[in-house]
């Protein structure tokens, strides 16, 4: 229920009924079929990032080609860089004890 409001999501849908409304009285033309597979592909990636959200947070492994993904490994880089760096502190404080 969390994710079913999703802003790529309720933009995705909100864009689907304005292209309903939109070409339901027209002819089908070339350029009608190509709104509804961007629609299409635009929905299929709302729902891409709802699954990979939901994966994340459940500690499933996500793609590699997901946002989800980028946003874990920098986040593994800064927990690695503190922790470099409060070695460094610990090691500069003990030295500093020393002399």
């Amino acid at each position: 229920m969390r994710y079913l409001f999703s802003t790529g999501l309720v933009a995705a849908i909100s864009a689907g009924v304005s292209l309903l409304r939109g070409t339901r009285e027209q002819p089908i033309t070339w350029r009608a079929l190509l709104s509804w597979l961007s629609w299409g592909i635009t929905m299929a990636l709302a729902i891409g990032a709802v699954v990979d959200m939901n994966r994340e947070r459940r500690g499933v492994l996500v793609d590699a080609d997901s946002p989800q993904s980028v946003k874990k490994a920098k986040k593994a880089q800064r927990l690695q860089f503190r922790s470099q760096k409060a070695l460094a502190d610990t090691q500069d404080h003990a030295q500093d004890a020393r002399r």
